[in-house]
Formats: C-alpha cells, structure tokens, sequence
C-alpha cells in the first residue's frame, strides 16, 4: 500500500510546486527596460519661463517630464502637437491622479519667442504648461544636450521664416531625469497615452 501512495503523493507534490510556481509573480524576471534607458539625453540648464522667472531643470526634480522642442511661431505641427502632449497628460493623470508631469515646451526659436510670447502660446493650452526661453547660446546648448536639432530656414519675401526641429515627439524623463522613452505627439494622443502607461512606473 506504501509503495502506491508515496509515488503518487510525490507526482501530486511536483504538480503543486509546478501551479504555485506559474501563478505567483515572476520576481526573477526583469522589468522590460525603456527604449531610452541609459541614453545620454538630458543635463542640467537654467532658462525663462513665459512668467519671466528662472527655471532649472533640477527644479522638476521627483516628477515625471514630458518636454517638447519647437517654436510658438510654428504655422502646423507645433500646435497640434502640444495639444496632444497636454491632452495625453491630462488623460493619465485623471487615471493616476497621485503622479506628478511636468509639461515643458522649450523654444527653439529664442529671437522671437520672448517670455511673452511663451506665455501667450502656452496659455492656449493649459495653465500649467512651462514654456521656456533664453539666449540663442543657451538654447543651442540644450538642443545639444537633449539630442534635439534646429535650424532656421531662409526668410521668405515678408520676413517670415521656419526653423526645422526635432525630435519628432516629446522626450519623457523619469523623476530622476532619466530619459526613458520617445512619446508620438506627432501621431496620437491615444498612442502618447498608451506609452506613458506603458513606462510611468
């Protein structure tokens, strides 16, 4: 009778370790890894707010950063890209209302983007929107250190030109300012907000 029981009370004992070990958490595999998880994106910088008040980048500190690079001047995807970002981050913080994102659009366009202009710009899309200006030396200094790009396109016969920029989306830093993804502003707020859930931790 022995000799019956113990090998199927061994089989039912493996069976068990087997189910209890597939529904309990998976702690020993990693999370999967931001696209732009140690990417050197990012760095410290002093600008003007559209409030004409100094804003450093160490001030988001402990907060999730959404920042976008274009120009108040923009005459179509500028616009419709901040209306993105700043509908997405409203999205996600009607779902997660504890978490904290800044929204940041810095100008890549500094001779006509004055904190004024700013203000005026980001008002249109939500109260709490940093714009951010400065020096043409400081911008260039940013745009470098944000793996961004800018250049002004030729004056047209009324004085008015474009600057081509990038990148294509908005950064999303982490509360520490890492960078951690690419979000596609330029698309959807629908897929900006699906990432976001997908990296905001």
């Amino acid at each position: 009778m022995n000799a019956l029981v113990m090998p199927r009370t061994a089989s039912l004992l493996a069976l068990l370790s087997l189910s209890l070990a597939a529904c309990s958490p998976a702690a020993d595999v990693p999370a999967e890894e931001p696209p732009l998880a140690g990417a050197r994106i990012g760095g410290d910088f002093t600008l003007t707010s559209g409030a004409g008040e100094e804003v450093s980048w160490s001030d988001f500190a402990g907060q999730y950063r959404m920042v976008y690079f274009g120009y108040t001047s923009c005459p179509d995807v500028c616009p419709y890209d901040t209306q993105r970002m700043v509908r997405a981050r409203q999205a996600y913080l009607e779902e997660n209302p504890d978490t904290e994102i800044a929204a940041i659009f810095i100008t890549v366009d500094p001779a006509r983007d004055t904190p004024e202009a700013l203000a005026q710009f980001t008002g249109n899309f939500a109260p709490d929107l940093v714009g951010l200006t400065g020096s043409e030396e400081q911008i260039d200094e940013v745009v470098k250190d944000f793996a961004a790009y800018r250049a002004l396109e030729e004056e047209d016969e009324y004085g008015f030109y474009k600057v081509t920029h990038g990148p294509p989306g908005a950064y999303l830093f982490g509360p520490q300012g890492e960078p951690l993804a690419l979000l596609p502003v330029d698309e959807s707020v629908e897929g900006t907000l699906a990432e976001m859930r997908r990296w905001i931790r």
